[in-house]
This record gives C-alpha cells, sequence and structure tokens, in this order.
C-alpha cells in the first residue's frame, strides 16, 4: 500500500474529475483534492506537472502522472500500483 495519498488536481464542473473521484472513492483509494476553479495556485500546479490544461491531473505515489484517465486506464494503474 502507497504510504502517501494520490495527488488529486481538478474542479466540481468537470465531469472526467466527478468520475475519476467516484472510482477512487468506490475503491477507498487515498487521495488529496486539489481544487484547481478556486485556486490559482492549484490551477497552476496542474498545469505545471501535466503541461495541459486538462483536469483532472492525478500524481501518483511513485512519481507518475495520469492526465484525463478514463476508468480502464485509472483502474489499470491502481493496479499496478497494488492501490486495489
Amino acid at each position: 500500500m502507497a504510504t502517501t495519498p494520490i495527488q488529486f488536481f481538478g474542479a466540481s464542473w468537470c465531469g472526467d474529475c466527478v468520475r475519476a473521484q467516484a472510482l477512487l472513492e468506490h475503491y477507498g483509494v487515498e487521495f488529496e483534492y486539489h481544487d484547481i476553479e478556486n485556486s490559482e495556485e492549484n490551477r497552476n500546479r496542474a498545469i505545471e506537472i501535466s503541461g495541459l490544461q486538462k483536469i483532472p491531473v492525478l500524481v501518483f505515489p511513485d512519481g507518475s502522472v495520469l492526465n484525463e484517465p478514463s476508468n480502464p486506464i485509472l483502474n489499470t494503474k491502481l493496479t499496478e500500483l497494488d492501490l486495489i
């Protein structure tokens, strides 16, 4: 199991963010949510990490990053990291 949570950059109005968050919550995976809508610092950090202006941006304990992952891709990543 990971010792640090996934860093999740997203916004409440983003359908992909809501979907990815629901999947993480379904599996009980620990994550730290960073709201890009109400924080310019979070918004800038998400762009800096991914190089894109797309969300969600997920930073995993191993340092890898996924941007706008589909559920199958997110499931695969969580399985690879033994988080589910």
